[in-house]
């Protein structure tokens, strides 16, 4: 049987951690396809680890920031024009250590601190993903983490 048979529709697991200092987000910088964009720390999940294990990971890698996961913002279902599709767990949370020494993970150039009116007047977003959850983080109160689940090996 195949994994992937007509019909059926393979999405890519993403993360991204939402992480509000008063007005401000922690957001980063990338260098893609020869323009800056930003986007919260973000990334796949990679095989064994957990939605909250890749947030933490991702964010360190993207920030030098330590990352302590709260709630969960959101799921976004993102079908791309270009046929793959993302879905997003967006899981709110508040920063710890920083490490400015650290190299970030390219193809990212900065972490900044910047305002949701920043955000939308002066950058471009990597995908409309970004302000949604900020957006949603800002409407309501994140849900609670044992909201997700990870199972392993299930009968």
């Amino acid at each position: 049987m195949s994994k992937r048979g007509p019909g059926m529709v393979h999405v890519e697991l993403t993360v991204a951690a939402i992480v509000a200092d008063g007005p401000r987000y922690l957001v980063i910088e990338e260098a893609i396809s020869g323009r800056y964009v930003i986007n919260q720390p973000a990334g796949h999940v990679e095989p064994g680890e957990t939605i909250i294990e890749a947030a933490v990971r991702e964010t360190r890698e993207e920030s030098a920031w330590g990352f302590v996961p709260d709630g969960l913002v959101g799921l976004y279902y993102w079908p791309h024009a270009d046929g793959r599709t993302t879905l997003r767990v967006a899981i709110a949370g508040h920063v710890t250590d920083h490490d400015p020494r650290q190299a970030l993970d390219a193809p990212v150039v900065a972490a900044h601190w910047l305002m949701r009116r920043e955000l939308a007047q002066d950058y471009a977003m990597r995908s409309p993903l970004v302000l949604r959850a900020i957006d949603d983080y800002e409407r309501r109160s994140p849900m609670p983490l044992d909201y997700l689940h990870h199972i392993e090996n299930a009968p």
